[in-house]
């Protein structure tokens, strides 16, 4: 039997968590519930009572439940599951087959709605939100990578960057679109179209396509599982230079030990629960919790 005791709920605060860093050269950051003030602000709680912070979180989850399926055949992929992502972490969630990590990343980018609880990303709930001001928020405040890449094979590395803009009704300015390359390590390779361009460049080009409406949170489903690993490394760099660098908040799924070890913090899920937490994660140390949950799991 897995014990679930990650995360603490009162009346007034969620107790998320342990103080997280980023690698080498990185911030300290702690995950913080929201106060009651909006859940945009955090407070942490200590030995000497809560104590006010200015933190703003990302992306705030609170007692999210979601199944598929009805009667005795239903399945809960996700169990009350409450988070807090501040601004500007990089947080891996991971778990074995079937644990909700993928329910979870969907929900949390609102690609797929919960049957409960709340969601909130940037200050914006979105249980409250119609398909097209859903659609908007999507389209303006998130970005999704996908294993995949997903580019369009006739166009060029560039097209695809600013194909978001476009279907938004929005001007792609030509600097823009190049400064997104750049940041990704392809300015040389604008005019180039996918088959003319490695896997580990195909997921650059992903994620400046992510990047180019400049969103509050980019989500990734297994960034590097069509990748060797050396270029996942190099992608995995470039994820964690976003949050050291532009602040940008990270949310990744994997199921790579490796790539987990890039995050702050490493969320496991089992049976749709917070089965573990995991700050300042090495390889070792995520794959002995996985190794764990996955034995309690048969």
């Amino acid at each position: 039997m897995i014990q679930y005791g990650s995360v603490i709920q009162d009346d007034t605060a969620i107790k998320y968590g342990p103080v997280i860093q980023y690698g080498p050269a990185r911030c300290d950051q702690a995950e913080r519930p929201p106060s009651a003030a909006g859940p945009t602000r955090g407070t942490q709680t200590s030995a000497a009572g809560p104590t006010r912070s200015t933190q703003p979180m990302a992306v705030l989850i609170e007692s999210m439940t979601k199944t598929y399926g009805v009667g005795p055949s239903a399945i809960t992929a996700l169990d009350n599951v409450s988070l807090a992502f501040p601004a500007g972490s990089f947080t891996a969630v991971m778990g074995p087959s079937g644990s909700g990590k993928s329910t979870l990343l969907q929900c949390a980018a609102g690609l797929d709605r919960p049957d409960s609880g709340k969601l909130s990303i940037g200050g914006t709930e979105l249980s409250g939100l119609g398909e097209t001001a859903l659609t908007r928020l999507r389209r303006d405040r998130v970005g999704f990578v996908f294993q995949s890449f997903n580019l369009m094979p006739s166009l060029t590395a560039a097209q695809n960057v600013e194909l978001p803009l476009r279907l938004a009704g929005r001007r792609a300015e030509p600097k823009a679109v190049q400064a997104a390359l750049a940041a990704v390590g392809l300015a040389d390779r604008a005019r180039h179209r996918p088959s003319e361009l490695s896997g580990g460049q195909q997921q650059r080009v992903a994620i400046a396509r992510a990047l180019i409406t400049s969103p509050q949170v980019l989500f990734a489903d297994e960034p590097t599982g069509a990748l060797d690993i050396s270029t996942s490394r190099d992608v995995l760099e470039l994820l964690s230079g976003l949050v050291t660098e532009r602040k940008q908040t990270v949310i990744v799924v994997t199921h790579d030990p490796m790539a987990a070890a890039y995050a702050g913090r490493v969320i496991f899920l089992a049976d749709g629960r917070i089965a573990d937490t995991l700050g300042r994660p090495t390889a070792e140390a995520v794959a002995a919790r996985m190794t764990r949950l996955e034995g309690l799991a048969c």
